[in-house]
């Protein structure tokens, strides 16, 4: 690659990531597959270790101030879910790091990307910026991507406790298992909204919408534990 073509392609790539590295060198690095490197040392490697440990302590960090009530258990089940290879290859796509990536040509000649090398590439650039900026600005890097990540997977978590426990509570009072029916669904087939109830022996609970059918039964099961406490419905309807 020329100097030319080597000087654009950062050029691009930071403006891509938003930041912009006082030493280039590390941006080269981190951005080095072993199979584009003239050695092992000159590659992402050694980056993709730091970065893996960047990466987990600043989900631990905001684990643990945005969910006082979580217990270690609860943390580590969303942490795992958020640190993990095949998340850490979506935010390399979001940021659209293949194409940035200096390969050996035997890659190049592969066509797509594997996931485990975006998932390298992404965790060695957060090392990067941290060697580059600080851990104040790394953790800014991270929180972009890790915060609404870390949201998804604990409202998920929340939500599929609200149908173990709804099936307990049905057992419970009604002595049978809940059940699900789609009652509507409105839209075009590429963003369509399903109307969803919860039943337990004959006795249906308040309807929920949602975006998927997983969510509309999420969200009528949260409407059914409500009813049956004497609380407010939570997704409404009308």
């Amino acid at each position: 690659m020329t100097p030319t073509k080597t000087s654009l392609l950062f050029e691009s790539c930071q403006a891509a990531i938003g930041y912009r590295f006082r030493n280039l060198d590390l941006l080269k690095s981190a951005l080095t597959h072993t199979s584009g490197a003239n050695s092992r040392a000159a590659s992402n490697e050694r980056l993709e270790f730091l970065g893996d440990s960047v990466l987990a302590l600043v989900t631990c960090e905001l684990l643990f101030h945005h969910y006082p009530n979580y217990d270690e258990g609860d943390m580590t089940k969303v942490k795992s879910s958020v640190v993990s290879r095949k998340t850490c290859a979506k935010f390399s796509q979001e940021l659209g790091l293949g194409a940035y990536l200096i390969v050996g040509k035997g890659v190049m000649d592969q066509g797509d990307i594997p996931s485990n090398m975006l998932a390298n590439v992404f965790e060695s650039l957060v090392a990067a910026i941290h060697i580059d900026g600080g851990w104040d600005v790394a953790k800014t890097f991270v929180t972009r991507f890790v915060e609404p990540e870390m949201k998804l997977v604990a409202d998920d978590a929340i939500n599929n406790n609200a149908k173990s426990a709804l099936q307990q509570v049905a057992q419970r009072e009604y002595g049978g298992t809940p059940r699900y029916y789609l009652l509507d669904e409105q839209g075009p087939d590429h963003d369509k909204c399903f109307k969803v109830s919860a039943e337990v022996n004959d006795h249906y609970f308040h309807a929920a919408w949602g975006r998927t059918k997983k969510e509309a039964e999420l969200r009528a099961a949260m409407n059914a534990l409500a009813d049956i406490a004497g609380d407010p419905t939570p997704y409404p309807s009308n």
